[in-house]
């Protein structure tokens, strides 16, 4: 079970023309919004990714409003794990459980949940939260991160594991977040 106090949200390349041309684009980023609010709310830190913003543009304008705290991770390996940046800044929160959520399934958002698997990080691959650019390829690379060792959860299941309880302040910001 993952834990407020345990956990992160990896955000991975939600960038500008491939953020629109994913399979369920508006969807995902839905998903990926409710997911950054509520880390908001328990006090889950969230680390970001950029593809290569030069050329790839940076995080689409309605996430990097939520996110106007952090500083997206520039990268130009497929694996977040290949930046040195991010490890750094990975390990400076001192987290165990790792929700993942991003673009492109099959190739960054896999790539990266293999290597953080195999640096010893649970790895909770938010089903709805990810794409690609044809479903095929995100299906494929859901089922290659389960068999690698990613536990699968999705926005809801997630964000509710992390509250725990059905009361108080946190729980009505939540039932308001994932009721959107």
């Amino acid at each position: 079970m993952i834990t407020p106090k345990e956990t992160l949200l990896l955000i991975i390349d939600v960038q500008g023309k491939l953020a629109q041309a994913v399979f369920q684009a508006e969807s995902v980023e839905k998903s990926i919004s409710k997911l950054i609010r509520a880390c908001k709310v328990l006090d889950v830190p969230v680390l970001v990714t950029e593809q290569y913003p030069k050329g790839l543009g940076h995080t689409v304008e309605p996430l990097r409003e939520l996110l106007a705290e952090s500083v997206p991770v520039e990268k130009l390996s497929f694996s977040c794990c290949g930046t040195p940046d991010f490890m750094q800044r990975l390990r400076s929160f001192n987290r165990n459980d790792i929700l993942v959520a991003g673009m492109e399934t099959h190739v960054c958002v896999y790539q990266t949940a293999v290597e953080l698997i195999e640096f010893g990080y649970n790895v909770h691959l938010v089903t709805d939260a990810v794409s690609s650019r044809t479903e095929e390829n995100k299906n494929l690379g859901i089922r290659c991160i389960a068999k690698a060792g990613a536990a699968l959860t999705s926005t809801e299941m997630a964000v509710f594991e992390l509250l725990r309880v059905a009361e108080g302040e946190q729980f009505k910001a939540i039932s308001r977040i994932v009721k959107e």
